[in-house]
């Protein structure tokens, strides 16, 4: 009996990525495993899912013969609490980890697994303070299309050979191989924290960098015209920082975050956008006509829109301000008609990378800028 026999199963109804069916399922308990099925599987085309919960993000593959089901790569490999460093299988909900006294600072939606977060690239608000995806990343294990192991990093914070695998594999969303290990640089976890809450327009967000607050977060979200802001670490230090912040904006103190927090602003089988400008730019884009949310800190927004026409007009403002947009998910009356993720630089050179890690275009054909 082959790999492909023992590992994989028939598609069920709900095995679809993008509405396209697919013929088979498998989900490898290990590296070896998984190893071994797409060494199996070289004439398969193939979409990596995790939970699912950025299933929809992007266009549909262009064909789908097997479904990788990272559920069963699960788990803590190691925790070196001393080194501040810990390696975690691919399918592992970023939920569940429990690392005690330290933490992985990587927000994502509830049930979101880490090879699903360094897929995308997904950062959360504490991106500012902590650093995105490929800050915390410093080593990989992924299989190659044909099946072949790769590693690269270490975890050890300063070997960072082989680093630029680890960037290359984040935000690929899927189409250059499978990851199945990932470590991360941790940070102590903090003892306290509170919100500092206002209605302040975003320019504020520069008040609060020039004041030495130190936050952790500075988010906004138009819709409310609120500004809420995250302060973290010793009980009297975030107590003093937050009174401090809170007179400056003449605003509310609170151990709670807002309902708004972290959450997309679009609704399940809506469009929704990322925009990314710079800092400066952050009060024209919330102070236009679409509702913004997101990270006044960092510069990364997030919008939802009606239709095509306002997401051309959500392009075309970012565009001006120095930026870029890129449509995450869209109805298929929509993103089959909807350029997803806009013009790309570097597009040749990503055309090149794809052609060397995935030659016969297996991983999420079409999933990816241009087509790739």
């Amino acid at each position: 009996m082959t790999a492909l026999d023992e590992l994989t199963r028939p598609a069920g109804d709900d095995d679809v990525v993008g509405g396209v069916p697919a013929r088979l399922v498998a989900a490898p308990r290990d590296t070896a495993e998984a190893s071994a099925l797409l060494a199996a599987t070289q004439d398969l085309t193939v979409v990596i899912r995790g939970a699912g919960t950025k299933l929809d993000w992007g266009p549909p593959p262009r064909a789908l013969d097997l479904i990788i089901d990272t559920r069963h790569l699960a788990g803590v490999v190691e925790h070196a609490a001393g080194d501040l460093i810990t390696i975690v299988r691919a399918g592992t909900p970023l939920g569940s980890l429990d690392l005690g006294e330290q933490l992985l600072a990587l927000d994502g939606p509830a049930g979101a697994t880490v090879g699903g977060t360094v897929a995308t690239a997904t950062s959360g608000p504490r991106r500012l303070h902590y650093g995105g995806v490929r800050d915390l990343l410093i080593g990989i294990t992924v299989v190659r299309a044909d099946g072949k192991v790769a590693k690269a990093g270490g975890k050890v914070v300063k070997n960072v050979a082989g680093y630029d695998l680890g960037k290359l594999y984040t935000g690929s969303y899927g189409t250059l191989g499978l990851i199945t290990e990932c470590a991360f640089r941790l940070h102590p976890r903090p003892q306290h924290a509170l919100f500092v809450r206002a209605v302040a327009p975003p320019a504020e967000a520069a008040r609060i960098r020039a004041a030495a607050i130190a936050p952790t977060a500075v988010e906004i979200d138009s819709a409310t015209g609120e500004l809420a802001v995250l302060i973290e670490g010793t009980p009297d230090g975030v107590r003093e920082r937050a009174d401090l912040l809170a007179k400056l904006l003449n605003a509310d103190i609170s151990d709670k975050s807002p309902e708004w927090w972290g959450a997309d602003p679009w609704a399940p089988g809506g469009i929704g956008v990322k925009l990314s400008v710079p800092l400066s730019a952050v009060p024209t884009l919330a102070a236009g006509p679409d509702a913004v949310r997101g990270s006044a800190g960092t510069g990364v927004l997030y919008a939802a829109a009606a239709g095509i026409t306002e997401v051309e007009r959500l392009r075309a403002a970012c565009v001006r301000l120095g930026g870029h947009a890129v449509v995450l998910t869209a109805p298929p009356d929509v993103r089959d008609i909807l350029d997803m993720w806009g013009p790309t630089p570097g597009l040749p050179l990503m055309r090149r990378i794809k052609d060397q890690f995935d030659p016969g275009h297996r991983f999420a054909p079409g999933r990816f800028v241009g087509g790739i």
